[in-house]
């Protein structure tokens, strides 16, 4: 019986010349972090069949843009890329679309992007070696099916880790279709991958180098799985197991939904040492009139009990949100509740964007759509506020001791920047450490987007 995408579907266009097994591959990720693990585990899978990847893709045989269809602009993004992929002499590298935008918009792509060989949705991209020896004879492949979650099943085992911090994607799709998301149309229904699976996948991660993991998913906190017993969990059960690993030191999650914040996962905040204090919990409004019509299933103050709670399990946690300003039918009024929420949280850090109408979406066709710019005027108001407090989270930091773990190399001799438990970016002089240590560190100076820190103790060395 021939593979599913042995006979893909054909677009109309001008066949290309056969061109011979790509050897090289370039890898540009876009949008979500959910995109980011996508595109690592192809650079794996691409990797473990002997291509070498590239930092430029114009010098690539095989380019894959992995794309987020969130937000326009992101699409629009993916077409400019194709465009600058042209070279000199006319010719193109082989050209994959993968992700959410190759899932919503295979077609236009097709009409707007004739030099792309392959079209393939996020829920099928363990099948673009079949894609890619297909479309070496000259034809364009496109696979947009849903399949359950079969593609982690195929993938290789993870290695060696490039850095001491990776993702792990533990549940995929949403089945709250909020009126303004694409997600439910391009990830699919909520699905959660098997207890086994995750714990074998992560204790690969740590075998690899990994020291912090962050659990991934379209709404992390609605995963449940059979553990090996046969006792059902929530993600608290999971994080649990996790902690038992030994090497791994850090455990984080996102993104969260308020309807799928339990009691028992907000106890273990305060329970287990891995599990950082930090919560990314996107409330999107401050209005309960806008969150019906965004179809968000909570409240204001159901959303504000969630983090009251939070607090007293975890009275030092960083929260993060995300917003929408410029929802249809978004009042002035509307948009203070959103502004006098933002100054009862106090958020550590938080993402903010104006309405962006998805075709498809319910939102889209609303009524009383904002005008752009009422949506500019809002968001700079927003964002003065966020920043704001952002800028007095680091401030009120300064003076603590904190563990950091080292992630990167700064620009001055000796210096290694790492994050804090609260996600905060802290540059550090340590001579004598490198990337992937951890290490005590005193704040001792803040800015609006990090913190410098001076060594004291070196906890674990790589």
């Amino acid at each position: 019986m021939p593979s599913p995408i042995s006979q893909p579907k054909q677009q109309q266009r001008k066949k290309k010349a056969p061109v011979p097994a790509p050897k090289t591959f370039h890898v540009k990720s876009f949008g979500c972090q959910m995109n980011v693990y996508d595109g690592e585990r192809m650079t794996e899978m691409f990797a473990g069949q002997g291509m070498v990847q590239v930092e430029n893709g114009k010098e690539a045989d095989l380019v894959v843009l992995n794309t987020c269809h969130i937000r326009e602009k992101a699409a629009e993004k993916v077409y400019s890329d194709i465009g600058r992929l042209r070279r000199k002499d006319g010719s193109s590298p082989m050209i994959a679309v993968a992700g959410c935008v190759a899932q919503a918009e295979g077609k236009e792509i097709s009409k707007r992007a004739p030099s792309v060989d392959i079209v393939v949705g996020p829920q099928a991209y363990h099948r673009l070696p079949d894609m890619v020896a297909h479309a070496q004879s000259g034809k364009r492949s496109v696979d947009t099916d849903m399949p359950a979650i079969s593609k982690f099943d195929i993938m290789p085992p993870r290695t060696k880790q490039p850095r001491p911090t990776a993702f792990l994607t533990v549940q995929e799709g949403c089945d709250k279709f909020c009126t303004y998301c694409v997600v439910p149309y391009t990830r699919g229904a909520e699905i959660s991958r098997p207890w086994a699976d995750l714990i074998n996948e992560a204790k690969a991660l740590v075998d690899g180098g990994v020291s912090e993991i962050t659990l991934l998913g379209q709404n992390v906190n609605a995963w449940t799985g059979e553990d090996e017993k046969g006792q059902m969990h929530g993600l608290d059960g999971l994080i649990r197991a996790l902690d038992k690993i030994d090497g791994l030191k850090r455990i984080r999650y996102t993104t969260s939904h308020p309807n799928d914040m339990t009691d028992a996962l907000i106890n273990a905040h305060g329970e287990i040492e891995s599990l950082m204090p930090y919560l990314h919990l996107p409330v999107q409004a401050g209005s309960d009139r806008i969150l019906k019509a965004m179809n968000r299933s909570h409240s204001r103050d159901s959303y504000l009990h969630i983090l009251d709670k939070m607090r007293k399990v975890r009275p030092d946690i960083a929260l993060s949100g995300d917003f929408i300003v410029g929802f249809p039918g978004e009042t002035d009024q509307d948009f203070a509740d959103t502004l006098s929420l933002v100054k009862q949280v106090r958020y550590a850090q938080a993402y903010s964007f104006k309405y962006s109408p998805r075709p498809g979406t319910p939102a889209a066709i609303m009524d009383n759509q904002i005008a752009p710019e009422i949506m500019d005027e809002r968001l700079q108001a927003l964002q003065a506020l966020l920043n704001e407090h952002q800028h007095d989270f680091n401030k009120q930091s300064v003076g603590r001791t904190a563990s950091i773990l080292f992630e990167r190399t700064g620009k001055l001799d000796g210096q290694l920047i790492g994050k804090s438990p609260w996600l905060q970016s802290v540059h550090v002089i340590a001579p004598g450490l490198k990337i992937g240590d951890l290490a005590d560190v005193k704040l001792v100076d803040s800015g609006p987007n990090s913190l410098t820190g001076e060594l004291i103790n070196i906890l674990d060395k790589e």
